[in-house]
């Protein structure tokens, strides 16, 4: 086919749309006071996957990154003290409680090459990406 051009088939991409949607439902089901989901762009580079997550108000010393069979998770609990004689809320929407993110990870990622950085409430998580291997196939020429 003239013009025509090849495109990475990825399989599981709209996964991750249908993983934030049913964590949105969810989280509308919970309350303010159950698991929630923080808001996670991932941006993919030609050598890297960049999670931003937003985490306002929460400490680093209430954040956890683990990888646990091909599967990046930030979680963690934010606790939310208040004097409720003093504090009349007529709306309440910042969120507090557990908290919860996944996202598969590419093949072939290596968890101790992952740097996590939190700078003004956003959490970066930079996963670097293997790099492809270019194998040559040999042709064995076949006798009649």
């Amino acid at each position: 086919m003239a013009g025509s051009t090849l495109e990475r088939w990825s399989p599981f991409a709209d996964l991750g749309d249908l993983r934030l949607r049913l964590d949105r439902l969810f989280e509308d089901f919970s309350g303010p006071n159950g698991s929630w989901g923080p808001a996670m762009d991932v941006i993919r580079n030609e050598d890297k996957l960049v999670l931003k997550v937003d985490l306002p108000g929460i400490t680093l010393d209430e954040v956890k990154i683990e990888v646990e069979d091909g599967m990046l998770t930030v979680s963690g609990e934010h606790e939310e003290k208040l004097d409720e004689e003093k504090d009349n809320f007529v709306r309440r929407e910042r969120h507090y409680g557990s908290f919860c993110r996944s996202m598969p990870l590419p093949s072939g990622v290596k968890p101790e090459q992952i740097k996590a950085t939190c700078k003004d409430g956003l959490l970066e998580v930079t996963v670097p990406l293997p790099k492809p291997e270019k194998k040559s196939v040999t042709i064995t020429p076949t006798t009649s």
